[in-house]
């Protein structure tokens, strides 16, 4: 999407299509219960275990988030308080309204409307936001270290790898006392702030990162080791959630890394913008936040609809395929909400952009 500054990345876009259709599917096929598809084993064509261990899709989004910013502020002087004013501009109208269609889905379902009301005031610090939610929190914390992370980018780069460094101790020692760490790695800044500074180093060192042979091997080895991940009993059932396991301290690294050598790759590609396939994937990419808050009060109803009264969905390819259908619908929703939800607000950005180096 284009912003407040004027340029507009469709590679960018492109990537973040992907991100939302790997969480789509992720939760199309599972419905975060193992219905229609369990949770039991991996796909045989190995690189589908990104999608059946779609959640990672939501490293997709942190990683390219970080890299976004290092890519638009690079070298530049900002007015902090309008930076902060622009993203709320960008994030708020549509998670409100997401936000109040969930708290009006409970009391129609006559659940427990005061706890919902309860996790969406104390979202702006945990991640209790539903329906997604969550992340946005996540995001927003992000923007609050953003000035010292690109501080530190622009004159000692290295210390970005010494952070995540720090991190990744910090959550070695959470492990230890906690005897889980897959809690604070998935759902909090503690874990997702090895995405972000990833994105943000990928761009810093993009003329290493964007090499092609160094991209492949990345994609092999990543979806090899998802396989695996997924096979081990993936996000749910290594052995239990939360997991025990010590794979999680390092996880959140380990797709930072892979997912900031993805990025600054694509974003290094020269993107046919006029065919109607790449025009199409880049406006499922700049509709993603919609589709992504939108998604949950479609997702887990489409795929009971096919699988009891069109056909079953116990075939995980089969079931990837549908997703991929009911994915490219989401651009209606998708635009509806951009267009008549957010547009409005966009119109009110201010230029935080001072000077450029």
């Amino acid at each position: 999407m284009r912003s407040s500054t004027g340029v507009h990345y469709l590679a960018l876009d492109h990537l973040r299509a992907l991100a939302a259709f790997m969480v789509f599917t992720w939760h199309f096929t599972h419905a975060g219960h193992g219905y229609p598809i369990p949770f039991e084993g991996a796909p045989q064509l190995f690189p589908l275990a990104l999608l059946d261990e779609g959640h990672t899709g939501v490293a997709l989004f942190m990683a390219l988030s970080g890299y976004l910013f290092a890519k638009l502020l690079d070298g530049a002087s900002i007015r902090y308080g309008w930076f902060l004013y622009n993203r709320l501009l960008r994030l708020l109208p549509i998670l409100i309204v997401a936000m109040l269609l969930y708290v009006a889905l409970i009391y129609w379902q006559n659940g427990d409307v005061k706890a919902v009301w309860r996790d969406i005031r104390r979202g702006w610090l945990y991640p209790t936001l539903p329906n997604g939610g969550w992340s946005i929190t996540v995001e927003l914390h992000f923007y609050l270290v953003l000035p010292l992370l690109l501080l530190i980018d622009r004159h000692r780069p290295w210390l970005l790898f010494a952070l995540i460094a720090i991190f990744v101790c910090v959550r070695f020692y959470l492990h230890a006392r906690l005897g889980e760490i897959q809690t604070q790695s998935y759902w909090t800044i503690v874990g997702r702030i090895d995405q972000f500074t990833f994105g943000i180093i990928a761009y810093r060192y993009r003329n290493y990162f964007s090499r092609g042979w160094l991209a492949l091997l990345a994609s092999i080895a990543f979806s090899a080791f998802y396989w695996w991940f997924d096979a081990r009993g993936g996000f749910y059932q290594m052995p239990s959630y939360p997991s025990p396991s010590r794979l999680w301290v390092l996880l959140p690294t380990i797709e930072g890394l892979i997912f900031g050598i993805l990025i600054a790759w694509y974003d290094a590609r020269l993107i046919d913008g006029r065919s109607a396939v790449s025009r199409f994937i880049g406006r499922l990419g700049a509709y993603s936040y919609s589709i992504y808050l939108l998604h949950f009060f479609i997702v887990f109803h489409a795929a009971r609809f096919i699988d009891q009264e069109v056909m079953p969905l116990s075939n995980f390819y089969v079931a990837c395929l549908w997703s991929l259908l009911v994915f490219c619908l989401m651009i209606v929703p998708g635009y509806l909400s951009f267009r008549f939800i957010e547009s409005p607000f966009l119109q009110l950005r201010r230029r935080y952009i001072i000077q450029k180096d």
